[in-house]
């Protein structure tokens, strides 16, 4: 398996990994799969800026991840949202802990010190056909911790979810932070 940059040319074949997770999951709240154009205009300014990076393997798009502004404000710019998806039938085989490990470190040389996930997440000893926590878990495992809750703040398949976030430190926070070099990330 081996990490990659992501293009605008693969946007039809990250949709097949996230369209699942649109019409099955509460993992997304989007209600309708965005077309291969939406999604390749996301693409494209994402990637401007932070790092989209997919796993692959025997020539195959098996899972991606990017990362993107975490609040449209100056004084966050050394923070941002991180985004994983993995093929369905590859869940569990270290795809995942492969591609965060990888945008971690992108996100690091490029100055990012917080890193935080928003998850949908459910409470207490609820079950659910839509949701898991694994999420959640997965994260927990990463090295992520939980920050906050925000209860029944999205409605999806006639139910409401709660939301978390999750944040892990990437680097050090000093009195001077350096600048963020937006723009200037490369896997190794």
């Amino acid at each position: 398996m081996t990490i990659e940059k992501v293009t605008p040319a693969d946007a039809k074949e990250l949709l097949s990994i996230y369209a699942p997770y649109v019409e099955k999951t509460a993992i997304s709240f989007e209600y309708e799969v965005p077309s291969v154009e939406e999604f390749t205009a996301r693409i494209r300014d994402i990637s401007a800026n932070f790092p989209y990076i997919k796993a692959v393997d025997n020539g195959k798009i098996v899972g991606y991840a990017y990362a993107t502004t975490f609040k449209g404000r100056k004084a966050y710019d050394w923070s941002v949202e991180t985004t994983v998806y993995v093929r369905e039938d590859c869940k569990r085989e270290g795809v995942g802990r492969k591609l965060y490990d990888a945008l971690e470190k992108s996100l690091a040389d490029m100055g990012i010190l917080n890193a935080n996930a928003c998850i949908a997440y459910l409470d207490g000893d609820r079950t659910d056909d839509n949701l898991t926590n694994d999420s959640c878990r997965f994260h927990e495992k990463m090295g992520y911790r939980i920050v906050g809750i925000f209860h029944d703040s999205g409605y999806k398949f006639g139910k409401w979810y709660d939301m978390i976030w999750m944040e892990k430190m990437l680097g050090k926070h000093t009195d001077k932070p350096g600048a963020v070099r937006f723009g200037e990330w490369d896997i190794d």
